[in-house]
């Protein structure tokens, strides 16, 4: 009976540390939420982290160990769905609104060179960039003959969907 009571004891003893030394858990939690947090930049890691340092605060109030994580789950839950969305509208509301990179390329115009069809075919844009085409599935015209004038409907991947403008549109 000895020999059961010997490593049962023993997870006892290391019970009784984590419980007592709960604090270095709730530090490793900030820290670790944190350092997430710094890389992803989405505020639900930061979100975390403080609900982490709730769950500390309470353990030196005295709280239980087994407490302290049922509030800190409860704020960092309240800190996600309240001052989360606040923090995302405020740092998106000083963001750039210009277009950038493909999504700019949407509303440009521009010229067939290769005719362009269902499938295939070229397109020379305004800004002088060289695009496989192809014509937008709306599109009454099958085929775009060179020199017709073209506007970017969308961006599939490496082509440019198109569609007729102007004078030379059908």
């Amino acid at each position: 009976m000895g020999a059961h009571q010997g490593p049962l004891r023993h997870r006892e003893v290391r019970m009784d540390w984590i419980v007592e030394n709960i604090w270095i858990v709730w530090l490793v939690l900030m820290l670790l939420f944190v350092t997430i947090e710094m890389l992803s930049l989405e505020f639900t890691f930061l979100m975390l982290g403080i609900g982490s340092a709730i769950g500390l605060a309470s353990g030196f109030l005295g709280v239980p160990w087994w407490a302290q994580f049922l509030i800190a789950a409860a704020a960092s839950v309240l800190l996600l769905l309240l001052v989360r969305p606040s923090l995302l509208r405020a740092l998106r509301k000083g963001a750039d609104p210009a277009k950038s990179n493909v999504d700019a390329l949407v509303g440009t115009t521009g010229r067939v060179i290769q005719p362009v069809t269902e499938h295939s075919g070229q397109v020379k844009l305004a800004n002088g960039e060289v695009w496989t085409a192809h014509v937008a599935d709306e599109s009454e015209t099958l085929t775009l003959e060179p020199g017709t004038p073209v506007q970017v409907q969308a961006i599939r991947g490496a082509t440019a969907v198109v569609i007729p403008t102007g004078r030379n549109a059908s």
